[in-house]
């Protein structure tokens, strides 16, 4: 399905953090501690800035649409991930591979789960999009 405008940069957004996942995935996978502390410092970073302003705008503007809808238990989960990984940003700060890999996971995981679930039932109950233009 074509992803309304309404959600367009929030989807683009998803993309990099599939980026971040992936790169997160690969140094906790090279048992390299000087690539794992650098991308750790990276992530806390990203997840200060652009993800936290990614996760204040789901929380505001689609989850208490979603909330007040027969799709609540989304906006309960998407929640409770944005809450992990928060909690999983802040564990970064002493980096270590396991930390690494379960950020990557639970980030590639809740992007897919934001695509493919939460973002189609948001998708559903906004205004049509005019094909014409």
């Amino acid at each position: 399905m074509k992803r309304h405008p309404a959600l367009l940069e929030l989807s683009r957004e998803h993309h990099q953090a599939l980026k971040m996942a992936r790169q997160a995935r690969l140094a906790a996978a090279s048992g390299e501690p000087e690539r794992q502390a650098r991308l750790a410092a990276e992530l806390q970073a990203w997840s200060a800035d652009a993800l936290e302003r990614h996760f204040i705008e789901e929380e505001t503007m689609l989850f208490p649409r979603l909330a007040q809808s027969e799709h609540a238990a989304l906006a309960i989960r998407a929640l409770d991930e944005h809450r992990r990984l928060r909690a999983l940003s802040a564990e970064l700060a002493a980096p270590n591979a396991t930390t690494l890999a379960r950020f990557a996971e639970l980030l590639e995981a809740h992007v897919r789960f934001e695509e493919r679930e939460l973002f189609e039932r948001c998708q559903a109950g906004l205004p049509a999009i005019d094909s014409a233009g």
